[in-house]
Order: structure tokens, then sequence, then C-alpha cells
């Protein structure tokens, strides 16, 4: 298989990935004092949609928890298998997380809306991580009324 194939940029295959989605750690993820930010409000919707979310916040380092669920500070500390790390950083900021997610070893990556770098998605899919660019987890979720993975 080549590493082109890991680069998702169908309905068909985003509607694959979400199919076998479960367990999301959010990079970048906002505390409930900025619930009308998008890096909160998307996990939070997935969260009420069934799937369990995993917070790993860059900033705030006094909170211990977001969705009620324990911060981590770094994905490779999360214990357990991911499905999917959404990515809620700057394009410029990625190279600095590509260690830690590779190290994670997440089944896939989605980079938010507005966020897209090339040969950061290269390099994850040439280890064998799906990617998924510049589109809003939240959106394609409910556009297809995907329900998490058993």
């Amino acid at each position: 298989m080549s590493w082109q194939q890991n680069l998702i940029t169908t309905a068909d295959g985003i509607t694959a990935l979400l199919a076998t989605t479960r367990r999301i750690a959010v990079l970048g993820i906002k505390p409930e004092s900025h619930d009308d930010q998008p890096a909160h409000f998307v996990a939070a919707a997935m969260a009420r949609a069934g799937y369990q979310i995993v917070p790993v916040p860059i900033y705030f380092p006094d909170v211990t928890s977001i969705l009620g669920q324990p911060v981590h500070r770094k994905l490779v500390d999360v214990p357990g298998t991911l499905d999917l790390v959404d990515v809620f950083r700057l394009p410029s900021a990625l190279p600095a997380h590509l260690d830690d997610i590779l190290a994670a070893k997440p089944r896939a990556v989605w980079l938010q809306s507005g966020i897209r770098h090339d040969a950061f998605a290269e390099t994850l899919a040439r280890a064998g991580i799906a990617v998924v660019q510049d589109r809003c987890l939240m959106v394609e979720q409910q556009r297809r009324g995907a329900k998490p993975a058993p």
C-alpha cells in the first residue's frame, strides 16, 4: 500500500474513518472557560455524540480535567489506544508535535478546518497513520450522523 492511501480526502474515506473511531484525543483542547471556541465546543459535541474524548491541552497548566475527563499533557502519556487525534494547532506549530504523535501511534490524525500542513501529513501517512486535513470533525460527524464504533 502506498502512503498516499493514508491521506483521506473523500467522503467515503471520512465515513469509513468515523465508523471505526471511538476514542479521540483532542490536541489543543480548551477548557470549559472557553466553551465558545471551536477547540472546546467541537470536542463537547463529539462527547455528546458518544465518542470518548481524551483532553490534551497545550496551555492551561492548572486545568486537571476537561469535559469530565482527566487531562494529559502529551499524547504519548495517554494510556490505551487512540483511534484519532483531533488537532487544534496552527500549521506552524504542528512540527513540534510530530514526535509525540508518532510515539502515541494513533490510527488517524484529523487537522481541523483551516489547518493544513502537507509535509506533516506526509510524514504521518508514511508512518501508516491516516490523515484528514482542513475539515471540521464535528461537521463531518453531524453530516453523517456517525456514532462511535462499538
